[in-house]
């Protein structure tokens, strides 16, 4: 289909759609064959497949942009020709905050299917790079999209750049990928500062074919655009797939050494399984009951992420309670806390704030990076074998690299000082803006599979019709998962994680003994709700409070939220990763704002529940409740007082932490009071510590009038 004569192919403006598939697919795939060829043919120059031409109309008085190879308007796949124009239009209204970007790259796995296009009459599913569909027998499908982003650096704006179709992929074809995308955002006036990649097989292969060096005795983490020129670009790897590398490369060892300090994977796997339970402890002398025993509830905060402040905390604490299986962990703690260093300069958090590269960090974090460079090259196995050398480096290289990387940034570049922030924000340097804008994606697809090319297209373009390139924060998404994006990734990161490793947990149950049903009601009761016992109600819903709380702490993956839910001994210290709770029987009392909760909630149940006519199973009954509790909360003091800087983190958004908490714990204790259990056996206290059981069908009361629940 192709033809040989040299004048054919002279004018890209007559080049036939195979001729663009073939030079598009020839270029992405083998560059150096593509150069080879344009010896012989005068195929058109690389970057003139993306080269973005314009066109006045006279009509509607506007430019619009006309179909080029590699680019597509809509949502079709290539770069999108309407994003490139709508940042051109920023940089010429002299919009700072679009000056300087990093590009992301991430792939999407898709299910391979053809599938007919009744609109464009068309099988789709099949490889596309922009340059048309290649449709026929034996063309391969298209196995997985591979997609670019733009970052802000100055200000997190986002800008989905585009995607392809791809069967398979290769470093080689990312790198030519990526230049591609910085040449055309050169090319309307956006400096492009970085790019980040996945910590992985592929990503190492696209930064080496990029001329990324990664050797821990010359690193290079700068390439030049275009090739053989003076602007350098830094090249990052994604932090939290490094930290998941280097979680498993301790696993594996589970010992390693460095300059006399060792640290055990198994003081990590004890504090995870530690979980919760009760410890004793001598009193002070100050006390005057030297001999004397005190025991206490001792609850690990499995939301916590493994390489923390709080988990170094958590193991020092109890390395000094004396638990036999936390001693001699100090060079555990040294690691974590070094970990736990970087981890707050690579996402710009805890000492260093939100923007680190201010003046005043420099000699902190450069001094942070030579430690970690010590450590990584020092580090040996059991046998004294370098873990830099080894099968399992990635991830200490990669942190190797994103240090060198961002010291090059914060000593060559800062941004104008005529935008809101002349300082670099490290959050860009990750993949986390495009796995918020993936997590939506994967929302409009509808399923939690592989979508096929049709879905995702359309879901695709119902995102870009909707992104606005306006400056937004990382954690504002409408779109957001109930409980926070970025953290929600991280979740192979935190001490349930590793919990979950080593104690699968069974199907959750609701055992027949379990005595968060203290002192409830049967709706069968003969008893008046005058005669009813105000203590033991508020003491039954001091438990259920409790129970709710236990509830979500199973699933809430935010450190400080999980914390807010329980009441705190406050007489002891308390360290990050690990509370120390008070109990009732065998449940952990809620905190007082959860408890306030359920007690509004209970208080909306009693004076909406008895509504005839109303059909009390229906989703929107229980929405109805949802927001009765809400306005009876409007005004009222504030709740969970050690999330108020954690509300204001970010962006207001309805979809906080702080909104989403109340909003779980109304409609856990709800649903829990509307749909109760069948046939349990229920248990109410009766004296201090005695239980006295209740036989009965349900396990919540009828709405309980007038009474008071505080």
């Amino acid at each position: 289909d192709l033809p040989r004569e040299l004048h054919s192919w002279r004018q890209m403006a007559d080049y036939s759609p195979e001729m663009r598939q073939f030079a598009c697919l020839l270029h992405l795939y083998h560059i150096k064959a593509y150069d080879y060829l344009r010896k012989i043919l005068p195929l058109p120059h690389p970057y003139s497949l993306t080269k973005q031409v314009f066109s006045y109309s006279m009509i509607q008085n506007v430019l619009f942009p006309v179909l080029v190879w590699l680019s597509n308007n809509e949502a079709a796949a290539g770069f999108s020709s309407d994003i490139f124009l709508r940042l051109q239009e920023k940089v010429e209204r002299g919009d700072q905050v679009c000056r300087y970007c990093t590009v992301l790259v991430q792939d999407v796995s898709l299910q391979k299917q053809q599938e007919w296009d009744p609109q464009t009459k068309q099988l789709r599913g099949f490889v596309d790079l922009g340059a048309g569909i290649l449709d026929a027998d034996e063309a391969p499908l298209a196995s997985e999209a591979i997609i670019l982003m733009a970052v802000g650096i100055s200000s997190t704006w986002t800008a989905p750049l585009g995607y392809f179709l791809v069967n398979s992929t290769s470093g080689h074809f990312l790198a030519q990928l990526l230049r591609q995308a910085i040449h055309k955002l050169n090319n309307i006036g956006i400096v492009v500062l970085a790019v980040t990649s996945g910590a992985c097989a592929r990503g190492a292969e696209t930064a080496r074919a990029l001329g990324i060096r990664i050797d821990p005795k010359r690193i290079q983490c700068t390439f030049q655009h275009p090739p053989g020129s003076a602007h350098s670009i830094a090249y990052f790897f994604d932090v939290c797939h490094a930290l998941l590398l280097i979680r498993n490369a301790l696993q594996c060892f589970q010992k390693v050494e460095w300059l006399g300090d060792t640290m055990w994977w198994q003081h990590v796997v004890e504090l995870a399984a530690l979980g919760e339970q009760r410890v004793l402890e001598l009193c002070s002398p100050e006390s005057g009951r030297a001999e004397s025993k005190g025991n206490y509830h001792l609850k690990v905060n499995l939301a916590t992420l493994l390489f923390s402040e709080g988990v170094a905390e958590a193991l020092e604490h109890l390395q000094k309670l004396g638990l036999a299986s936390f001693q001699n962990c100090s060079g555990t703690v040294k690691f974590v806390r070094l970990m736990s260093s970087l981890c707050d300069v690579f996402y710009g958090r805890g000492p260093y704030g939100k923007e680190p590269l201010l003046a005043g960090n420099c000699t902190k974090i450069s001094n942070l990076f030579d430690e970690a460079r010590s450590c990584f090259v020092n580090l040996t196995d059991s046998v004294g074998r370098y873990i830099i050398k080894s099968k399992r480096k990635l991830g200490f290289l990669s942190f190797l690299l994103n240090a060198e990387s961002l010291k090059w940034l914060s000593s060559n570049h800062t941004c104008p000082k005529g935008t809101p922030s002349h300082h670099l924000h490290t959050h860009a340097f990750s993949l986390d803006p495009l796995k918020q804008f993936l997590r939506a994606l994967q929302q409009a697809c509808g399923s939690s599979g592989s979508p096929t090319c049709t879905v995702f297209q359309a879901a695709y373009h119902k995102l870009l019709s909707s992104c606005s390139l306006a400056p937004s924060s990382p954690h504002s998404s409408g779109n957001a998962s109930p409980w926070d994006v970025s953290l929600s990734q991280r979740r192979a990161l935190t001490l349930g994680s590793i919990r979950a490793q080593y104690q699968p947990a069974p199907g959750r149950t609701l055992a027949p003994e379990y005595p968060y049903s203290a002192g409830l009601l049967l709706p069968s009761s003969a008893l008046s709700n005058a005669l009813t016992d105000l203590s033991l109600y508020t003491q039954s819903l001091i438990c259920a409070s409790g129970w709710v709380a236990e509830q979500l702490a199973l699933d809430l993956q935010c450190e400080a939220c999980l914390a807010s839910l329980f009441e705190a001994d406050e007489s002891r210290l308390r360290c990050k990763s690990v509370l120390y709770i008070k109990k009732l029987g065998g449940v952990s009392l809620p905190s007082a704002s959860v408890h306030h909760i359920t007690c509004i909630s209970e208080q909306v149940l009693n004076q909406y529940g008895r509504v005839g006519g109303a059909n009390k199973n229906t989703k929107m009954w229980h929405l109805c409740l949802e927001q009765k509790v809400f306005q009876e909360l409007l005004g009222e003091s504030p709740l969970f007082p050690t999330l108020t800087n954690h509300l204001f983190e970010e962006e207001l958004s309805i979809n906080n932490h702080y909104t989403l908490l109340v909003k779980e714990i109304i409609r856990c204790y709800l649903n829990i009071r509307t749909n109760p259990a069948q046939h349990l056996n229920l248990k109410y206290p009766c004296g201090r510590h005695k239980l006295k059981r209740l036989k009965g069908k349900h396990l919540f009361p009828s709405p309980l009038g007038s009474c008071q629940s505080s």
